[in-house]
């Protein structure tokens, strides 16, 4: 077993570190007087309460009382155990931990000289990079992806040169040394005659790290499309275990003082792109789907995790699975949430078409787990029905089962109850039943879309697709306008679930007239005059009308103009809602085939409203007439009461 680290060895690290250089090389802290203050990284706060003394080696924090030296700083702010702190602060000093041990199992030093022989195989591809005369193939296609020199030395990027046998050669010129590149995956051993030659060759070499830091393996990409496979990972070994570990991860701590999210990404590529752009939260999983331990392990360090997936086929299914692993992990004060890309991109090519800020808006907008999981598993069912509800109850309530207890398990249950029109008792006894089979999900069509009612209708010509649909497909970011709502204003799926169809948006036609106005300003310059929705109490058309004349008023403002000036005059409140409307559109995007004509949408929305509006006005009109006598009314009410008995009312 590995033995105790001295208290001595202890006391001197203490010693030789300073503290300031340790707090200051995780939180940005400023001198006050004699100490160092900061935000506290251990609660919120606006107010710098958090204070580092140079003199007695030690912090507090008089928001939250956190306090220590600075092993125990290292050790709650990284989440590491006590030994590997030490081992960080060590690092730091650069020296050695001591070990009071006697016996060293076998295993322990083929693990300890597996880290050995794995960095020194990073400081040979790092320095390939540098020196190989093959280098500028690599260098050429590095600086095609538009990454920088800090980039790539942050993420300790190399290159494995052609050739069968350069690693090889550099580390392994005794066999004692070829077995233990072999152990650490970066050799391949023939089985016919047992020679042995380089697992890596032509590729850009990415070290894969633990959240020490510490490297366990390799994975390499190829430099052209015509090789395969695309990404070569380290095979399994005594450090390294693909299904346990993220790749990014230890990078993405040490870019973020505190991690808000993780976005899981499918390539290394993905990631280093993102942190080319400043988004320094991204990880990938490392040719396996993302499993429960991999959601374990992101979420020692963050409180939400967002799966980004591609639109196609195959990245609806990857996102079912990951849905079904991240049911056990959903703690209360957890979120996972799924971001679906357009057709054809990845990460990489979507953050260099819309930008940092874009992207990272709809990473913010992504689809909560509750959201996917409710409306991805009503996929072949008639909601509307007696029947299908009775089968979309079977087919959810055992998923809901999985989650642990707490409120957001209740929660879930509660809205299964609210969307399926069954009692909570009875959805209980549903959860040991055998799990109703999900229908398969058919391949996107260019110009039709899955539908969930068993005998769909044909779309008549430019009508406006279903409210409740955009789920799944992705949004079409790309071809929305570059201004997007505020954050964390995006709307909620209310319960219960809405049958699709393929018939007119329904929505609201004030919500919807609303949406249509933020998302396309040009609208409001040729809407005809109004009065009977002018003459509505409605609150939703009152602010329709509020809307419409700012932008008849002012027709050059974006959204986020019409937003900041509605802040001004309305408050913040009413500005987030105003957000949301802006949304609904945003979020059901994908829904808008490009023979969707806004401007019909829109006009014909006015006439079916004022048309209603006309008629409920009517109506009460004739019910006050009724009360009277006819002998007593004027020569306009008796020919409006006769117009409505001859079936010809006049708006």
């Amino acid at each position: 077993m590995a033995g105790l680290i001295p208290q001595s060895f202890i006391d001197d690290l203490l010693d030789r570190i300073d503290i300031v250089d340790v707090v200051d090389s995780r939180v940005k802290l400023k001198k006050t007087g004699k100490n160092y203050s900061a935000c506290c990284p251990f609660h919120d706060e606006k107010t710098p309460s958090f204070t580092v003394s140079p003199d007695k080696q030690f912090y507090y924090c008089f928001g939250c009382g956190a306090s220590g030296t600075a092993l125990g700083f290292v050790i709650e702010h990284d989440h590491l155990s006590f030994p590997d702190a030490v081992e960080s602060l060590a690092r730091m000093a650069g020296v050695e931990v001591p070990r009071e041990q006697r016996d060293e199992s076998p295993q322990q030093k083929l693990r300890k000289d597996l880290y050995q022989v794995l960095e020194l195989a990073d400081k040979h591809f790092r320095l390939q990079l540098r020196q190989s005369p093959a280098r500028q193939h690599a260098i050429n296609y590095l600086q095609s992806r538009g990454l920088s020199g800090e980039i790539a030395r942050d993420f300790g990027i190399g290159y494995a040169p052609p050739g069968w046998d350069n690693l090889l050669k550099e580390l392994g010129k005794s066999s004692a040394e070829a077995r233990l590149l072999t152990e650490a995956g970066l050799l391949v051993e023939r089985p016919e005659d047992g020679r042995q030659y380089d697992r890596f060759r032509n590729r850009i070499m990415f070290p894969i790290r633990d959240v020490r830091g510490r490297i366990i393996g390799f994975g390499g990409r190829v430099l052209s499309a015509d090789e395969k496979p695309k990404y070569l990972n380290s095979p399994e070994t005594p450090v390294f275990h693909k299904g346990k570990e993220l790749y990014g991860l230890f990078e993405a701590r040490q870019a973020n003082r505190q991690l808000d999210r993780l976005l899981v990404v499918e390539g290394y590529m993905d990631v280093v792109a993102l942190a080319q752009f400043g988004i320094r939260y991204g990880v990938a999983t490392l040719g396996t789907a993302c499993g429960e331990d991999h959601l374990a392990l992101a979420f020692k360090y963050t409180q939400e995790v967002v799966f980004c997936f591609d639109g196609d086929q195959a990245g609806r299914n990857a996102a079912r699975r990951a849905l079904e692993n991240s049911l056990g992990a959903m703690q209360d004060g957890r979120q996972v949430k799924f971001l679906f890309l357009p057709d054809g991109e990845d990460p990489d090519s979507l953050v260099r078409q819309v930008g940092a800020e874009k992207f990272s808006r709809m990473v913010d907008l992504a689809l909560p787990l509750e959201d996917f999981l409710f409306d991805s598993l009503a996929d072949g069912i008639d909601i509307q029905s007696m029947e299908g509800r009775a089968r979309y109850s079977k087919r959810v309530a055992p998923m809901l089962h999985r989650l642990p207890n707490g409120v957001f398990r209740e929660l879930m249950f509660a809205s299964l109850a609210q969307r399926t029109g069954l009692p909570l008792d009875t959805l209980m006894e549903l959860v040991d039943a055998p799990p109703e089979p999900t229908a398969p999900t058919p391949p996107p069509q260019p110009s039709a879309r899955p539908q969930r009612v068993a005998e769909p209708r044909q779309p008549a010509p430019n009508a406006a697709p279903p409210v409740d649909q955009g789920y799944d497909e992705p949004p079409s970011w790309l071809q929305e306008p570059q201004q997007l709502p505020p954050r964390q204003s995006r709307p909620r799926r209310q319960a219960p679930l809405i049958p699709v169809s393929n018939g007119p948006i329904r929505m609201p036609p004030a919500k919807l007239l609303c949406s249509m106005l933020l998302q396309h300003p040009e609208l409001a310059i040729n809407t005809p005059e109004l009065p009977h929705i002018g003459d509505s109490p409605d609150p939703q058309l009152q602010l329709f009308l509020q809307l419409l004349q700012l932008l008849q008023q002012r027709p050059g403002l974006s959204l986020p103009g019409i937003l900041g000036r509605w802040r001004g005059s309305h408050g913040q409140q009413a500005t987030n809602q105003l957000a949301e409307l802006a949304q609904i559109d945003l979020i059901n995007a994908a829904r808008l085939s490009g023979q969707y004509d806004v401007q019909q949408e829109y006009q014909d929305t006015l006439n079916r409203l004022e048309a209603r509006l006309a008629r409920e006005k009517q109506g009460s009109q004739l019910e006050i007439l009724r009360r009277k006598n006819f002998n007593e009314l004027s020569e306009s009410e008796k020919q409006l009461i006769r117009e409505y008995h001859q079936g010809q009312p006049k708006p």
